[in-house]
Protein backbone atom coordinates (compact mmCIF):
# COMPACT_ATOMS: atom_id res chain seq x y z
CA UNK A 1 0.00 0.00 0.00
CA UNK A 2 1.56 3.27 -1.12
CA UNK A 3 0.87 6.85 -0.11
CA UNK A 4 1.38 10.10 -1.98
CA UNK A 5 4.64 10.58 -0.05
CA UNK A 6 6.10 7.58 -1.87
CA UNK A 7 5.96 9.63 -5.08
CA UNK A 8 7.81 12.64 -3.65
CA UNK A 9 11.33 13.28 -4.93
CA UNK A 10 13.03 16.70 -4.97
CA UNK A 11 11.55 19.89 -3.55
CA UNK A 12 9.95 21.86 -6.42
CA UNK A 13 11.50 25.20 -7.34
CA UNK A 14 8.49 26.69 -9.12
CA UNK A 15 7.46 30.23 -8.23
CA UNK A 16 5.45 30.40 -4.98
CA UNK A 17 1.76 30.10 -5.85
CA UNK A 18 2.35 28.41 -9.23
CA UNK A 19 -0.51 26.13 -10.21
CA UNK A 20 1.93 23.37 -11.07
CA UNK A 21 2.26 22.56 -7.34
CA UNK A 22 -1.41 21.54 -7.30
CA UNK A 23 -1.03 19.41 -10.43
CA UNK A 24 1.97 17.57 -8.97
CA UNK A 25 0.09 16.90 -5.72
CA UNK A 26 -2.96 15.61 -7.61
CA UNK A 27 -0.83 13.20 -9.68
CA UNK A 28 0.88 11.91 -6.53
CA UNK A 29 -2.47 11.39 -4.81
CA UNK A 30 -4.00 9.72 -7.87
CA UNK A 31 -1.08 7.32 -8.21
CA UNK A 32 -1.36 6.29 -4.56
CA UNK A 33 -5.15 5.97 -4.76
CA UNK A 34 -4.72 3.68 -7.79
CA UNK A 35 -2.52 1.31 -5.79
CA UNK A 36 0.53 1.97 -7.94
CA UNK A 37 4.15 1.98 -6.86
CA UNK A 38 6.87 4.26 -8.28
CA UNK A 39 8.39 1.34 -10.18
CA UNK A 40 5.03 0.72 -11.90
CA UNK A 41 5.03 4.12 -13.57
CA UNK A 42 6.94 6.29 -16.00
CA UNK A 43 6.41 10.02 -16.39
CA UNK A 44 7.38 11.82 -19.60
CA UNK A 45 7.59 15.60 -19.60
CA UNK A 46 8.26 18.33 -22.13
CA UNK A 47 10.03 21.68 -22.07
CA UNK A 48 9.20 24.68 -19.90
CA UNK A 49 8.30 25.20 -16.26
CA UNK A 50 6.04 22.14 -16.31
CA UNK A 51 8.80 19.97 -17.75
CA UNK A 52 10.63 20.05 -14.41
CA UNK A 53 7.94 17.81 -12.93
CA UNK A 54 9.86 14.63 -13.74
CA UNK A 55 12.48 15.77 -11.23
CA UNK A 56 9.83 16.17 -8.53
CA UNK A 57 7.75 13.02 -9.10
CA UNK A 58 9.32 9.76 -7.93
CA UNK A 59 9.00 7.15 -10.67
CA UNK A 60 10.81 6.34 -13.87
CA UNK A 61 11.09 9.56 -15.83
CA UNK A 62 12.03 10.99 -19.22
CA UNK A 63 12.49 14.73 -19.81
CA UNK A 64 11.95 14.95 -23.56
CA UNK A 65 12.57 17.57 -26.23
CA UNK A 66 10.26 20.48 -26.97
CA UNK A 67 6.92 19.22 -28.29
CA UNK A 68 7.96 15.57 -28.35
CA UNK A 69 6.37 14.40 -25.11
CA UNK A 70 3.73 12.21 -26.74
CA UNK A 71 5.97 10.39 -29.27
CA UNK A 72 8.31 9.41 -26.43
CA UNK A 73 5.42 8.37 -24.19
CA UNK A 74 3.90 6.33 -27.02
CA UNK A 75 7.17 4.52 -27.63
CA UNK A 76 7.55 3.67 -23.95
CA UNK A 77 3.98 2.44 -23.74
CA UNK A 78 4.38 0.15 -26.76
CA UNK A 79 7.76 -1.14 -25.64
CA UNK A 80 6.62 -2.03 -22.12
CA UNK A 81 2.83 -2.22 -21.68
CA UNK A 82 3.31 -3.26 -18.05
CA UNK A 83 4.16 0.35 -17.18
CA UNK A 84 1.54 3.01 -16.44
CA UNK A 85 2.56 5.92 -18.66
CA UNK A 86 1.75 9.54 -17.85
CA UNK A 87 2.75 12.35 -20.19
CA UNK A 88 2.87 15.83 -18.69
CA UNK A 89 3.55 19.16 -20.37
CA UNK A 90 2.59 22.78 -20.70
CA UNK A 91 0.18 24.43 -23.11
CA UNK A 92 3.04 26.09 -24.98
CA UNK A 93 4.77 22.73 -25.41
CA UNK A 94 1.67 20.67 -26.19
CA UNK A 95 -0.43 23.11 -28.21
CA UNK A 96 2.42 24.73 -30.12
CA UNK A 97 5.17 22.62 -31.66
CA UNK A 98 3.63 19.47 -30.18
CA UNK A 99 0.06 19.99 -31.38
CA UNK A 100 0.29 17.58 -34.32
CA UNK A 101 1.42 14.81 -31.97
CA UNK A 102 -1.62 15.40 -29.77
CA UNK A 103 -4.00 14.95 -32.70
CA UNK A 104 -2.34 11.71 -33.80
CA UNK A 105 -2.16 10.31 -30.26
CA UNK A 106 -5.91 10.92 -29.96
CA UNK A 107 -6.52 9.34 -33.36
CA UNK A 108 -4.53 6.25 -32.41
CA UNK A 109 -6.08 6.06 -28.93
CA UNK A 110 -2.81 5.06 -27.29
CA UNK A 111 -3.36 3.82 -23.74
CA UNK A 112 -1.74 6.63 -21.75
CA UNK A 113 -2.73 9.71 -19.80
CA UNK A 114 -1.77 13.19 -21.02
CA UNK A 115 -1.97 16.07 -18.54
CA UNK A 116 -1.47 19.60 -19.85
CA UNK A 117 -0.73 22.50 -17.49
CA UNK A 118 -2.52 25.40 -19.14
CA UNK A 119 -1.32 28.85 -18.04
CA UNK A 120 -1.79 31.00 -21.19
CA UNK A 121 1.90 32.00 -21.41
CA UNK A 122 5.40 30.73 -22.04
CA UNK A 123 6.37 31.08 -18.39
CA UNK A 124 9.91 29.75 -18.75
CA UNK A 125 10.75 32.53 -21.26
CA UNK A 126 9.43 35.38 -19.13
CA UNK A 127 5.78 35.35 -20.10
CA UNK A 128 6.02 35.34 -23.87
CA UNK A 129 2.85 34.86 -25.92
CA UNK A 130 1.76 31.21 -26.14
CA UNK A 131 -0.69 29.34 -28.42
CA UNK A 132 -3.35 29.82 -25.72
CA UNK A 133 -2.77 33.52 -25.04
CA UNK A 134 -5.74 35.83 -25.53
CA UNK A 135 -5.99 38.17 -28.50
CA UNK A 136 -4.41 41.46 -27.46
CA UNK A 137 -2.03 39.90 -24.90
CA UNK A 138 1.09 42.07 -24.69
CA UNK A 139 4.46 40.44 -24.07
CA UNK A 140 8.07 40.63 -25.19
CA UNK A 141 7.22 38.58 -28.27
CA UNK A 142 4.03 40.53 -29.08
CA UNK A 143 4.68 44.13 -27.91
CA UNK A 144 1.73 45.41 -29.97
CA UNK A 145 -0.58 42.68 -28.69
CA UNK A 146 -1.27 39.13 -29.92
CA UNK A 147 -3.42 38.98 -33.06
CA UNK A 148 -3.88 35.21 -33.33
CA UNK A 149 -6.89 33.37 -31.94
CA UNK A 150 -5.95 31.03 -29.06
CA UNK A 151 -6.03 27.26 -29.39
CA UNK A 152 -9.16 25.76 -27.86
CA UNK A 153 -7.90 22.40 -26.53
CA UNK A 154 -11.21 20.88 -25.43
CA UNK A 155 -12.93 21.57 -28.75
CA UNK A 156 -9.89 20.25 -30.59
CA UNK A 157 -9.80 17.03 -28.55
CA UNK A 158 -13.52 16.39 -29.03
CA UNK A 159 -13.33 17.08 -32.77
CA UNK A 160 -10.36 14.72 -33.05
CA UNK A 161 -12.37 11.87 -31.53
CA UNK A 162 -10.83 11.64 -28.04
CA UNK A 163 -12.28 8.86 -25.89
CA UNK A 164 -11.58 10.63 -22.57
CA UNK A 165 -11.64 14.39 -22.15
CA UNK A 166 -11.54 16.18 -18.80
CA UNK A 167 -10.55 19.55 -17.44
CA UNK A 168 -9.45 20.47 -13.96
CA UNK A 169 -8.26 23.41 -11.94
CA UNK A 170 -4.99 23.38 -10.02
CA UNK A 171 -6.75 24.94 -7.04
CA UNK A 172 -9.25 22.07 -6.80
CA UNK A 173 -6.93 19.19 -5.97
CA UNK A 174 -9.69 16.83 -4.86
CA UNK A 175 -11.53 16.97 -8.20
CA UNK A 176 -8.30 16.95 -10.21
CA UNK A 177 -7.06 13.87 -8.34
CA UNK A 178 -10.27 12.03 -9.22
CA UNK A 179 -10.04 13.04 -12.88
CA UNK A 180 -6.44 11.85 -13.13
CA UNK A 181 -7.29 8.59 -11.37
CA UNK A 182 -10.16 7.97 -13.80
CA UNK A 183 -7.95 8.91 -16.73
CA UNK A 184 -5.31 6.37 -15.71
CA UNK A 185 -7.99 3.68 -15.39
CA UNK A 186 -9.41 4.46 -18.84
CA UNK A 187 -8.42 2.16 -21.72
CA UNK A 188 -7.13 4.45 -24.42
CA UNK A 189 -5.89 8.02 -24.60
CA UNK A 190 -6.98 10.14 -21.64
CA UNK A 191 -6.65 13.88 -22.20
CA UNK A 192 -6.78 16.16 -19.16
CA UNK A 193 -6.33 19.91 -19.54
CA UNK A 194 -5.61 21.71 -16.27
CA UNK A 195 -5.83 25.44 -15.64
CA UNK A 196 -2.58 26.14 -13.80
CA UNK A 197 -2.25 29.88 -13.13
CA UNK A 198 1.09 31.57 -13.74
CA UNK A 199 1.16 33.99 -10.82
CA UNK A 200 4.35 35.66 -12.02
CA UNK A 201 3.53 36.69 -15.59
CA UNK A 202 -0.21 36.29 -16.15
CA UNK A 203 -2.04 38.82 -14.01
CA UNK A 204 -5.41 38.20 -15.68
CA UNK A 205 -6.10 34.47 -15.27
CA UNK A 206 -5.76 34.32 -11.50
CA UNK A 207 -7.26 31.81 -9.07
CA UNK A 208 -9.98 34.36 -8.26
CA UNK A 209 -10.68 34.95 -11.96
CA UNK A 210 -11.26 31.23 -12.52
CA UNK A 211 -13.33 30.84 -9.36
CA UNK A 212 -15.81 33.42 -10.66
CA UNK A 213 -16.15 31.85 -14.12
CA UNK A 214 -15.63 28.08 -14.07
CA UNK A 215 -18.67 25.83 -14.45
CA UNK A 216 -18.41 22.37 -12.86
CA UNK A 217 -19.99 19.83 -15.22
CA UNK A 218 -19.87 17.23 -12.47
CA UNK A 219 -22.60 19.23 -10.76
CA UNK A 220 -24.75 19.77 -13.87
CA UNK A 221 -27.87 17.65 -13.39
CA UNK A 222 -28.72 15.52 -16.40
CA UNK A 223 -25.43 16.09 -18.19
CA UNK A 224 -24.43 12.97 -20.18
CA UNK A 225 -20.66 12.78 -20.68
CA UNK A 226 -21.05 9.85 -23.08
CA UNK A 227 -22.81 12.08 -25.63
CA UNK A 228 -20.15 13.85 -27.76
CA UNK A 229 -22.67 16.36 -29.13
CA UNK A 230 -23.72 17.34 -25.60
CA UNK A 231 -20.06 17.63 -24.58
CA UNK A 232 -19.24 19.90 -27.49
CA UNK A 233 -22.32 22.02 -26.82
CA UNK A 234 -21.41 22.53 -23.15
CA UNK A 235 -17.80 23.35 -23.95
CA UNK A 236 -18.87 25.87 -26.58
CA UNK A 237 -21.61 27.37 -24.42
CA UNK A 238 -19.18 28.20 -21.62
CA UNK A 239 -16.18 29.18 -23.76
CA UNK A 240 -14.25 26.11 -22.52
CA UNK A 241 -14.42 27.45 -18.95
CA UNK A 242 -15.66 24.16 -17.52
CA UNK A 243 -14.26 21.55 -15.17
CA UNK A 244 -15.00 17.89 -14.59
CA UNK A 245 -15.38 14.86 -16.82
CA UNK A 246 -16.41 16.23 -20.19
CA UNK A 247 -16.53 13.15 -22.39
CA UNK A 248 -15.83 9.43 -22.10
CA UNK A 249 -16.59 6.54 -24.42
CA UNK A 250 -15.27 3.06 -25.05
CA UNK A 251 -13.03 2.24 -28.02
CA UNK A 252 -10.27 -0.38 -28.26
CA UNK A 253 -6.84 1.07 -27.55
CA UNK A 254 -4.11 1.24 -30.19
CA UNK A 255 -2.13 -1.50 -28.47
CA UNK A 256 -5.06 -3.90 -28.32
CA UNK A 257 -5.47 -3.69 -32.08
CA UNK A 258 -1.84 -4.29 -33.02
CA UNK A 259 -1.44 -7.51 -35.07
CA UNK A 260 -0.36 -10.44 -32.90
CA UNK A 261 0.38 -8.09 -30.01
CA UNK A 262 -3.01 -7.65 -28.39
CA UNK A 263 -1.60 -7.59 -24.86
CA UNK A 264 -0.05 -11.05 -25.10
CA UNK A 265 0.78 -12.50 -21.73
CA UNK A 266 3.26 -15.01 -20.41
CA UNK A 267 3.16 -16.35 -16.88
CA UNK A 268 0.36 -13.92 -16.10
CA UNK A 269 2.37 -10.84 -17.12
CA UNK A 270 2.05 -8.66 -20.19
CA UNK A 271 4.89 -9.14 -22.65
CA UNK A 272 6.99 -6.19 -23.75
CA UNK A 273 6.57 -5.30 -27.42
CA UNK A 274 10.21 -6.10 -28.17
CA UNK A 275 9.63 -9.69 -27.00
CA UNK A 276 6.45 -9.98 -29.04
CA UNK A 277 8.19 -8.63 -32.15
CA UNK A 278 11.08 -11.05 -31.61
CA UNK A 279 8.65 -13.97 -31.62
CA UNK A 280 6.87 -12.67 -34.75
CA UNK A 281 10.08 -12.32 -36.79
CA UNK A 282 11.50 -15.59 -35.47
CA UNK A 283 8.65 -17.60 -36.94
Amino acid sequence: MTSSRDFVREKPTWCPGCGDFGVLKAIQDAAADSGLSPEDMVMVSGIGCSGKITSYFRSYGFHSMHGRTLPVATGIRLANPALKVIAVGGDGDGYGIGLNHLIHAIRRNVDLTYIVMHNHVYGNTKGQTAPTSDVGYVSGSTPMGAIEEPVRPLSLALASGATFVAQGMAGNIRQLTRLIREGMAHEGFAFINVFSPCVTYDKKHTYAWYKERLVDLDECEGYDCTDPAAAFAKVTQHGELVTGLIHRRARPSFERQLPKHRFQERDGKRMALKDVMFEIFSE
